[in-house]
């Protein structure tokens, strides 16, 4: 099988809600959010983000059962959906970078999905879980090539740092920036420079506060 589709349960989708919640609770001596962009009513919105880290899988689900409330879904890489099949049934969609026919198909299944109202989509363009490291990330063209064939459809960065400074145990901080609105005219290359760039700006921005004075930063325990 070189793709495996979404196929959201509710059931699926509570259980794990719960979980993550738990989940969070039990590992991180705190969840700090920034949050500046917020979805209207009518908001279709792709988010990417920076892929550090095992909880990648699950943080996508918190953020929009309790912030967001879109109708979600996520690309997966697929040794990970075939190794957690029960993603599927959150929302999540494979994508084989190994395969450029078949990544073709996870990324027109991505544009067919956010013709849904309210719908949303969480992507990583690392395309894998990279070292933690204060240079840019480097990011695949599949954001880019969404972009250039959207339509009113919002691209938000979402920056994930993790520090244990004051705690054996870990603080988590997610910053959720702006929408980014390119020049649908730039070239693959370009965009994909300019999204990498607004996702490192989120991310030193992270690292300015985070442990010290968390400014702008709501604690959720």
């Amino acid at each position: 099988m070189n793709f495996i589709p979404a196929n959201e349960s509710a059931f699926y989708i509570r259980f794990f809600s719960i979980y993550t919640k738990w989940k969070l609770r039990r590992s991180f001596d705190q969840l700090w959010i920034k949050q500046e962009y917020q979805p209207s009513s009518d908001s279709r919105t792709v988010y990417y983000l920076n892929h550090n880290s095992w909880w990648d899988g699950l943080i996508p689900l918190y953020l929009n059962e309790n912030l967001f409330h879109q109708k979600a879904r996520a690309i997966m890489e697929m040794k990970q959906m075939r190794e957690h099949s029960f993603f599927n049934k959150i929302g999540a969609f494979s994508i084989d970078l190994d395969n450029p026919r078949s990544s073709l198909t996870s990324l027109r299944y991505a544009l067919k999905s956010m013709e849904r109202e309210r719908s949303c989509l969480f992507i990583y363009p690392e395309g894998k879980i990279t070292p933690v490291s204060e240079g840019e990330p480097k990011f695949k063209n599949g954001l880019s090539w969404l972009y250039k064939r959207s339509d009113k459809i919002d691209f938000v960065p979402i920056g994930i740092y993790m520090h244990s400074f004051r705690s054996p145990k870990p603080e988590l901080y997610i910053s959720i920036g702006n929408s980014v609105v390119p020049d649908k005219e730039l070239g693959i290359k370009e965009l994909t420079k300019l999204f990498q760039r607004k996702l490192h700006d989120n991310l030193t921005d992270i690292r300015s506060v985070a442990g010290y004075s968390d400014s702008g930063f709501t604690p959720q325990f």
